[in-house]
């Protein structure tokens, strides 16, 4: 019998795989357009100057944005296993 030689390769560190991979960036694009979503829709629905909006009422915004952007790439649903 002959058997084949297993070639074993090293994966590299947890962190240079999960950097690396295509969801890691998709997520990161999708929070980031999250965030400028929701900055946009409070200075459209606000009306008021960007002098006159608090720092804190922007990045809550943007916050929250980002948030739905991380669900909607994290969601069970979003990776096929609904």
């Amino acid at each position: 019998m002959q058997f084949k030689q297993l070639e074993l390769k090293s994966e590299g560190s947890w962190l240079k795989r999960t950097l690396g991979s295509a969801h890691f960036k998709r997520t990161l694009i999708a929070i980031g357009v999250g965030a400028l979503v929701g900055f946009t829709f409070y200075y459209f629905t606000e009306g008021r100057l960007m002098k006159s909006i608090p720092g804190t009422e922007i990045l809550k915004s943007m916050a929250v944005g980002g948030f739905f952007g991380l669900f909607m790439t994290n969601s069970p649903c979003a990776r096929g296993r609904c």
